[in-house]
């Protein structure tokens, strides 16, 4: 009574990959304002959104590395790190990640 292992087959699909990303993103058009220091001075258009960061489009000048205020419509200033600048669009990182709620208010139509 020797134990006989039946052949196994199975088919999957490779999960979607993030790359660096750590959370999913969401398309929105958000006019904002960036600063330092705590004061809005820029204008700003923020295009892609993440419960971690923005990918925006600013005429301003942002250097990698710099921290900034970010003002948010609806839910305020938030700081960020500016990751990376490339032409007239950046990405940053938040110091602190949207709580669920912020990211719902910013991607509701």
């Amino acid at each position: 009574m020797g134990s006989r292992s039946a052949p196994f087959a199975a088919e999957f699909e490779p999960a979607e990959i993030l790359g660096e990303r750590k959370s999913l993103r969401a398309q929105v058009s958000l006019d904002a304002r960036i600063g330092r220091g705590g004061l809005d001075r820029a204008l700003c258009k923020v295009v892609d959104l993440s419960v971690n960061g923005v990918r925006l489009q600013t005429y301003s000048e942002l250097r990698p590395g710099v921290t900034i205020w970010l003002a948010l419509p609806r839910i305020g200033r938030c700081a960020a790190r500016v990751i990376w600048v490339h032409d007239f669009e950046a990405g940053l990182e938040f110091e602190r990640p949207l709580a669920p709620k912020e990211f719902e208010t910013l991607t509701a139509e």
